[in-house]
């Protein structure tokens, strides 16, 4: 029962980027030839709201299920490999047509080429965590 929870606040995560239209590959293509601001409604939205629940959890207004404060880790000075790794993402997104965090809300949706999405993510994953030690952070 303790993971019920998590699926059920899943569930509701692909259920409104399934009816927001977030998985159209028509609506990142047009996202990306700068056609439409639909996309671009949804990531700001999200943006925003993450910002005010982060600045709520820093000052301690709200706190985690358990009644806990959450400390924030700081990020590093080296703005580089966020550069980096938000244009490796950027790219896929472009050459797949699809966010790497719809892929089981499309392959749940019934959409198996995107097991051939996943398989490829989760190689990228692991061959990066084989590599990491050996380079630079």
């Amino acid at each position: 029962m303790k993971v019920f929870k998590y699926i059920l606040v899943g569930f509701l995560f692909g259920f409104g980027m399934w009816k927001l239209e977030a998985v159209s590959t028509f609506r990142i293509i047009e996202m990306f030839h700068f056609e439409s601001f639909h996309m671009y409604g949804i990531i700001i939205s999200g943006v925003s709201v993450s910002i005010v629940v982060t600045q709520l959890f820093k000052r301690g207004i709200i706190k985690t299920f358990k009644g806990n404060e959450h400390h924030f880790t700081p990020k590093d000075k080296a703005w580089n490999r966020y550069i980096f790794g938000g244009i490796i993402f950027g790219m896929g997104w472009a050459l797949t047509g699809v966010c790497s965090g719809m892929m089981f809300l499309l392959l749940g949706a019934g959409y198996t080429v995107f097991a051939v999405f996943l398989g490829a993510a989760l190689l990228g994953t692991f061959t990066y965590g084989y590599f990491r030690k050996y380079l630079p952070h």
